[in-house]
């Protein structure tokens, strides 16, 4: 089972990446560079949680799949990785660090552009000599009445809820500087009105595919 051990062991050997376009051999090796996590581009919330485990390099796996995963402009779109490196050489955070950058990217733009909005607002009231709206109340959301569909951005599927409850302790580890950001974990064995409770909101989803389908052909998430 792989961690989120982002700095290799002195004894991880050559990791193999299958299918990973023929860019990556065009890459500067990770040692060369200073913050190398930094000259990725990842967004500034999940380089704070990075510079919390004192990690300033990436392994040879993270540095090879993490810029192919960041290439998300018309020109060069995402690239579909298939990957595969050995226990303990840093795969978890290989996908979980783009996967959350994307996320946190996707959710400044929606709140740029209800800033927009909102400040056109403030301005058609002000030219129309009208009452200048006021912000609604930070709703609740554990309160089941404001409750939201199920709808996260990105769903890991593992094999067993040991790996799944790994994944997502990793993955809440990477978001302590994102406020709002919401992790979940699906898995067996843990009781359908907790799980129910941490799915509705959750950014990220993290599950094995039995409970995963137990969720999915039932109400029990209405």
């Amino acid at each position: 089972m792989d961690d989120l051990n982002l700095h290799s062991p002195a004894d991880a050997r050559d990791e193999s990446a299958h299918e990973l376009p023929s860019t990556h051999s065009a890459l500067p090796q990770a040692a060369a560079v200073p913050n190398a996590f930094a000259q990725m581009g990842l967004a500034k919330e999940l380089l704070a949680a990075v510079h919390d485990f004192n990690f300033t390099q990436p392994t040879d796996v993270q540095w090879r799949a993490i810029p192919l995963a960041l290439q998300d402009n018309a020109d060069k779109p995402a690239n579909d990785l298939l990957v595969s490196s050995q226990t303990g050489s840093g795969k978890t955070a290989a996908f979980l660090l783009p996967v959350l950058h994307t996320i946190l990217i996707e959710r400044q733009a929606v709140e740029q552009k209800e800033a927009k909005a909102w400040a056109l607002k403030v301005e058609q009231a002000k030219a129309n000599g009208e009452e200048l709206p006021k912000k609604p109340r930070r709703k609740n959301p554990t309160d089941m009445r404001h409750v939201k569909p199920a709808f996260p951005s990105a769903l890991v599927l593992c094999p067993t809820r040991e790996l799944a409850q790994q994944v997502a302790k990793d993955a809440i580890d990477l978001v302590k500087h994102c406020k709002g950001l919401r992790v979940a974990c699906v898995v067996g064995g843990m009781p359908y009105p907790l799980q129910i409770a941490r799915l509705h909101n959750a950014d990220l989803v993290v599950a094995t595919p039995g409970r995963l389908l137990d969720f999915v052909y039932s109400d029990n998430t209405e």
